[in-house]
């Protein structure tokens, strides 16, 4: 086991609860959505999930991900937020974080007009998404054991919020 989950970085939570922050320089709660489909019956509302901070900020996690991956897919910051049920300043400050945690940005966005805006994933954008989406992989690997004797203790439906 890595040394960092070794120290408590990882911590769990059942789908539909609050985030719980750790005292860590990785945060984890329940992975992406999607993951949940390889997981054993009693599994499927239970996952981790990593966050990266840089400072008091989050540099990227699950839903900065699936904001990357949305402008990615539409070209376009007010699309991927609508996509996700969120205003356009809401995606707007999340991908000015994002470029301000990173050496190089990782979303370039052109002002709209006429001819009209747009955004894209610059190639630092797509290299974070990858390395960001291959540590949840290997995350969700490497505690998969303890996850299911973790589960094994907890009740069977979340409680009400």
């Amino acid at each position: 086991m890595s040394p960092a989950i070794a120290a408590g970085l990882i911590c769990m939570r059942s789908w539909g609860g609050a985030p719980r922050r750790a005292p860590a320089r990785v945060l984890c709660d329940p992975l992406r959505h999607g993951s949940a489909k390889n997981l054993p019956p009693m599994m499927d509302r239970l996952e981790p999930r990593i966050r990266i901070l840089l400072g008091s900020s989050i540099a990227i996690g699950p839903g900065k991900a699936a904001l990357l991956q949305a402008i990615g897919d539409t070209g376009s910051i007010a699309a991927a937020g609508r996509r996700m049920g969120m205003s356009y300043r809401r995606a707007w400050v999340l991908t000015k974080t994002m470029n301000a945690c990173f050496r190089e940005p990782l979303i370039e966005a052109a002002k709209g007009g006429i001819g009209g805006g747009g955004a894209r994933l610059t190639a630092t954008g797509e290299r974070v998404l990858a390395l960001y989406r291959a540590m949840e992989d290997r995350a969700a690997t490497a505690v998969m054991a303890d996850m299911e004797k973790l589960r094994a203790l907890m009740v069977e439906e979340p409680p009400e919020d």
